[in-house]
């Protein structure tokens, strides 16, 4: 039994948002709005080291609720008050941990982006303090919601695919995502050492502030932001364990500017899975050409490269029994979007799609990459002592 806050039908579910960007803003918000009927749900607090980044989500809430939202800057002070049953954490990668943690030791049933961490230990303190507060915990990798990715799990649990030897994803584009989050921010409307956090300190920079994607210290890049995603989908999918081992390699080959991003704009990571088939994440930022994502086994491919209308046949399988013959659309398979899945959970006392096992599996293999990135080494995972070593 959950040890999380009961509700009962009839309770109003009040949820508070940490971090206002354009994932917390947007997609967060209007992913929980539209369910505010069927699920008796409202978000009645927000957080965010920018003012402006407040003042847009508030915006909303007095527009769709007929009231201010409580405005914080800090998540202690947002974990400081009353009536809040539910937190969403949608604020940078190198904070997810600290604030997953605060919130699973406050008692509050949580919804947090991927990926999870971005150092081990503190993603295995994390991941125990949600084990022991007995919190609902839905993890943000959402493609597990689309009825397309489910259509595929079952296509594959039916032996479609036969044998897997190899999945492979090649996510590219011109130009590295992170130019995109460049804003004009003031210094003064931001509390600088709240978003640097464990940080070591620096002088205010607008472009760190907002594009911290493109800054190592504060996201490890497209591995961790794009891959998990995938490397996910590859755990759901198939029901394969952790990766045995990971070798990665990478750099910052076409983008060198007066912003000095430092996250690799060309990376590419390479997992064993001790169930017998390699898994390749690559991204490519300098050229959008040569994108795709398929699953090959010996009787047959999966072709995910868009997760929602996948297909199979049999091309290129050796041991094809001529029962996929010609390029067919995956049936896909409805079920609640990742938001309702969690709303829903928090009322059934039950265990959300992606579970916080699901969200340490898939930050395991994450880490795995970029340490092997960071030491040029082939990395292992000890499942005994919880850590990723190096060989």
């Amino acid at each position: 039994m959950k040890k999380g806050r009961a509700l009962g039908s009839n309770d109003r579910l009040r949820i508070g948002i940490i971090g206002c960007g354009s994932r917390g803003n947007h997609v967060f918000m209007d992913g929980i709005y539209k369910h505010t009927n069927e699920m008796n749900v409202e978000i009645t607090a927000i957080c965010d080291p920018w003012s402006v980044a407040r003042e847009q989500a508030n915006i909303k809430i007095k527009k769709w609720y007929g009231r201010e939202a409580r405005q914080v800057t800090s998540y202690r002070d947002l974990l400081e008050l009353d009536n809040l049953d539910a937190i969403m954490i949608a604020s940078p990668d190198h904070l997810h941990t600290t604030h997953l943690e605060a919130v699973a030791r406050a008692g509050k049933h949580v919804y947090v982006e991927k990926p999870l961490a971005m150092d081990i230990t503190k993603l295995t303190n994390a991941v125990d303090a949600v084990k022991e507060a007995g919190i609902v915990a839905q993890v943000g990798t959402q493609l597990r919601s689309l009825p397309g990715a489910v259509g595929a799990r079952e296509l594959f649990r039916n032996g479609k695919l036969g044998k897997l030897s190899r999945v492979e994803e090649c996510r590219n584009s011109p130009k590295p995502y992170w130019y995109g989050y460049l804003r004009e921010v003031k210094k003064e409307d931001v509390d600088w050492k709240e978003f640097l956090a464990d940080r070591p300190y620096r002088p205010f920079n607008a472009a760190l502030y907002s594009a911290w994607y493109g800054y190592y210290d504060f996201s490890h890049g497209p591995i961790p932001n794009l891959g998990a995603h995938f490397i996910d989908m590859v755990h759901y999918i198939t029901g394969a364990g952790f990766p045995e081992s990971c070798v990665c390699l990478g750099g910052t080959f076409t983008w060198h500017d007066e912003y000095k991003f430092t996250t690799p704009d060309c990376i590419q990571a390479t997992w064993i899975y001790p169930e017998g088939f390699l898994v390749s994440s690559s991204n490519n930022l300098g050229n959008g050409a040569g994108s795709v994502r398929n699953f090959y086994g010996d009787k047959g491919v999966l072709k995910m490269s868009n997760w929602n209308t996948p297909t199979y046949s049999n091309e290129g399988a050796p041991r094809s029994d001529g029962s996929n013959e010609g390029e067919q659309k995956v049936e896909p398979i409805e079920c609640p979007d990742h938001f309702l899945n969690w709303l829903q959970c928090i009322r059934n006392n039950k265990t959300p799609i992606a579970s916080i096992d699901a969200g340490y599996q898939h930050a395991v293999a994450v880490l795995m990459a970029m340490k092997s990135y960071e030491t040029g080494r082939k990395t292992i995972y000890d499942h005994e002592t919880r850590k990723i070593l190096t060989t």
